[in-house]
């Protein structure tokens, strides 16, 4: 494993899976407008093999084994696994791995249909990592992905990036580094998906508000817990009052939203 990889598998296994564990519910209610647009592109029949990477607390396994012949999720947490495990309980055609899908000894040609909801951005050689998927996959099969456009086209990272940055300039990540928005360029992503083999490679824009928290006050709790690091000391109130203020106005009858935009990918192993 590379030494970025194995920052990225110690962090899941550590505070990141802690995080998602206890906030499971929120990230999926927060991306529950992608699904439907995200499994129609899948188009999971029911004789298919089904491999979910980055499949976190499990709700995109299990959704599309409702749909597939068998299903394998793998991620890097422990922890997430293990809640994927406990809320899967009863479903025969689903199982999990701990998996660096990066360099997993995928059986080779075993897949029809590859997915990933917001877990292929990790990598460092995202290269060698979709090779390795391409590789899992039957001739003919599928790659279905969906990833964050850029911070500036996602209202909801840019706002919270700015209230909470107090009037400070902070830098954007790095274009090649592991991060949400590694595959939000679609020239990068046309030459990873390329380089790794793929072919007929689509991006289609999709634009879905994200629920963040019923009210202000659930919502900003939610937020600064994800990123309150960007908070300078003695900073607290202002930024607070500023998040609640700007919620208030988010406010819907569905709860607090802000807007979003993703990258629905689709490729495919050529036959």
């Amino acid at each position: 494993m590379s030494e970025t990889n194995a920052e990225q598998r110690a962090a899941w296994n550590g505070a990141d899976g802690d995080f998602w564990v206890e906030r499971a519910d929120r990230f999926d209610e927060g991306m529950a407008n992608y699904m439907e647009p995200f499994f129609a592109a899948a188009a999971i029949q029911s004789t298919e093999n089904v491999l979910d990477i980055g499949c976190g607390n499990g709700l995109t396994s299990r959704v599309a084994a409702a749909s597939a012949n068998r299903v394998l999720g793998v991620d890097l947490s422990v922890q997430m696994l293990e809640l994927a495990r406990q809320r899967s309980a009863g479903i025969p055609n689903v199982q999990f791995e701990q998996a660096d899908a990066q360099v997993y000894a995928f059986a080779q040609a075993e897949f029809d249909v590859a997915i990933s909801r917001n877990g292929s951005m990790f990598f460092d050689d995202p290269i060698a990592v979709f090779t390795n998927i391409r590789r899992a996959l039957k001739r003919g099969g599928r790659l279905v992905l969906l990833v964050w456009q850029s911070i500036d086209e996602h209202e909801a990272i840019s706002t919270f990036r700015t209230i909470l940055a107090a009037g400070r300039d902070l830098p954007k990540p790095p274009p090649n580094a592991p991060h949400p928005f590694s595959l939000s360029d679609p020239e990068r992503v046309h030459t990873v998906l390329g380089r790794a083999g793929f072919d007929d490679i689509r991006l289609a824009g999709l634009r879905e508000p994200m629920y963040v928290g019923r009210d202000p006050q659930d919502a900003a709790e939610y937020v600064t817990s994800m990123f309150g690091r960007l908070i300078e000391e003695g900073e607290q109130d202002t930024v607070t009052a500023a998040l609640l203020a700007d919620m208030a106005e988010h406010q819907t009858s569905r709860g607090v939203e802000y807007g979003s935009a993703a990258w629905l990918i689709s490729a495919a192993n050529p036959s």
